[in-house]
Order: structure tokens, then C-alpha cells, then sequence
């Protein structure tokens, strides 16, 4: 895992905004610094050396936890596996007229 940043605030629309180190692969799962699942990156934006970073939190996640921890730091993880399509994979039969 990599360090992702630290947490800042709650947005209205429900995602946790995050300033960054660096700039994270969207998609990629969210730690807080118990190293529980919180979310997922949903947008990266600002400046590149140090970008704001959307990320989706899960229903299990405790909002009221995370706002008691504002400034925590977030980790990423650098699994680079990536779900394939559910077409992925599979043979297309061309077919003679």
C-alpha cells in the first residue's frame, strides 16, 4: 500500500475529498489508517503535484467516523489486477453468409 494523502472534509453529495501527494490511479481501492476498506477513487483534480482526489465511500463505512478524523492519513493500494469486462475473454464466431 501507498500513502494516498489526508483526508479534508465531507462533501454534500457524500464523497470524502482528499488532498494528495501524488496523482492515484482512479478506480483503485481506499484505506483509512487502520488499513480498512473505506472506498474507492472516483475523480482526481487541481494541480498534479498535489491533486484533489473524489473518493466514493462505501455503505459500511462510518461518515461520522471519518469526520471526527479529519486530516487522517489515506492509503491506496497498488494492487494493479483489473476487472475484465463480462466480455472479456471471449471468442467472436464469424459467421459465413
Amino acid at each position: 500500500m501507498k500513502i494516498l494523502g489526508n483526508s479534508l472534509h465531507i462533501a454534500k453529495s457524500g464523497k470524502l475529498i482528499a488532498k494528495g501527494k501524488q496523482t492515484p490511479i482512479a478506480g483503485a481501492i481506499v484505506f483509512d489508517s487502520k488499513k480498512k476498506k473505506i472506498g474507492k477513487i472516483n475523480t482526481v483534480f487541481g494541480p498534479t503535484k498535489s491533486p484533489y482526489i473524489s473518493i466514493n465511500l462505501f455503505k459500511s463505512t462510518n461518515k461520522e467516523k471519518i469526520m471526527k478524523n479529519q486530516g487522517e492519513k489515506l492509503f491506496v493500494s497498488t494492487d494493479k489486477k483489473r476487472k475484465r469486462g463480462k466480455n472479456h475473454g471471449r471468442r467472436r464466431i464469424k459467421r459465413k453468409n
